[in-house]
């Protein structure tokens, strides 16, 4: 069984990240949480929380709903790209997190999707902002088959979807359950590797060891399928998003609810780049010679402080609710700033609410 390794080079900072500064001096916050954070904010040693907004909870926009957020990236203008699983791309203003734009999302039937992950990559040669500035186009991954396909900001498809291994399709085309496959995207340093993060195990896997699919392309070709990894999720949680960083290694989401307590959402820092390529490994159960990718626990957000939020159904916090979204958008003296949204699936007991974080990394 060979053994591949995910791209290492060091990159000081992608183009996205580099674009979202503006967002780090002025996020998200509540009427009530003190923006101004202090150490007094901490969730952890590594993590700390700055303010949280329920601003956009039930609100519309040009007639469409504001919710149902599943993932977040940082536009290459600064402004945010948001998904909403139910077939929606928004524009949110970088500092009020007011939405600027909207467009439907289809596939190349005119179907909806269940969109999941939102990936800013390369500009368009015809795509440029007003200013004149390279606009990126937008691969978005469906949970449906599951899917990856590219977008412009306006919506409008560009081109066909990327391979998907058999074994990763919704049964009985694959092995995969309905709702639990690619629920994270994220686009490695250098732009040379894209990787979907399956939410729960196939039929065949050892219960709580999900797959990580990556493709890889060379010299302005599209993306190919590569390397496939395992993931071991903590108990009754599924992996909900992933975000790469600068050296190659993952900020890894874990996600879980149980009715009568509420939601379990956990901050991982995974390293996937000396595990095993699992692709030609048809059953993972555990297998003494598949490295799985090595995680450590950032921190369990039940710990952060209330900063006053309330919740509208049994909480451990009522900070907590259905989160499912995370992007970096910039660098400060504390870390890393790293934004998360919750999904509040348009259900009257859950919120839509965006957190501010911070995350230093060792």
């Amino acid at each position: 069984m060979r053994s591949r390794s995910l791209t290492t080079r060091l990159a000081t900072v992608t183009a996205a990240l580099a674009a979202a500064t503006t967002l780090g001096t002025a996020g998200p916050a509540h009427a009530n949480a003190n923006v101004n954070a202090s150490p007094s904010h901490a969730c952890s040693p590594a993590v700390s929380i700055d303010g949280f907004s329920d601003a956009l909870d039930k609100t519309t926009y040009e007639g469409t709903f504001v919710g149902n957020f599943s993932a977040l990236a940082v536009n290459r203008d600064g402004s945010l790209a948001a998904v909403s699983d139910r077939s929606a791309l928004f524009t949110l203003d970088p500092r009020t997190l007011r939405p600027t734009g909207v467009a439907p999302l289809a596939d190349d039937k005119g179907a909806e999707l269940d969109s999941e992950g939102v990936v800013v990559d390369l500009p368009h040669s015809r795509l440029r902002s007003s200013g004149g500035t390279p606009i990126g186009t937008l691969l978005v991954s469906s949970e449906k088959e599951p899917s990856v396909r590219r977008y412009d900001r306006e919506g409008r498809l560009l081109g066909g979807s990327l391979p998907v291994p058999a074994a990763l399709r919704v049964a009985p085309a694959g092995r995969a359950v309905t709702n639990g496959t690619f629920e994270g995207l994220t686009l490695l340093p250098g732009g040379r590797t894209l990787l979907a993060s399956m939410e729960y195990a196939l039929s065949g896997d050892s219960a709580g060891i999900v797959r990580f699919q990556t493709w890889d392309r060379r010299h302005g070709q599209d993306f190919r399928l590569s390397a496939q990894y395992g993931y071991r999720a903590d108990s009754g949680l599924g992996v909900v998003e992933t975000t790469a960083l600068p050296d190659g290694r993952l900020l890894v989401l874990e996600r879980g609810f149980t009715s009568g307590v509420g939601n379990t959402v956990r901050l991982y820092l995974a390293d996937p780049r000396h595990a095993t390529d699992t692709s030609t490994v048809e059953n993972l159960t555990g297998q003494a010679d598949v490295r799985l990718v090595k995680k450590t626990l950032l921190t369990d957000l039940v710990t952060c402080p209330t900063l006053g939020a309330t919740a509208k159904q049994p909480q451990p916090n009522p900070l907590l609710d259905n989160i499912e979204g995370m992007t970096i958008t910039g660098h400060g003296p504390r870390g890393l700033r790293v934004l998360l949204v919750s999904d509040d699936n348009q259900n009257a007991a859950q919120t839509t609410r965006f957190y501010r974080l911070n995350v230093r990394l060792s």
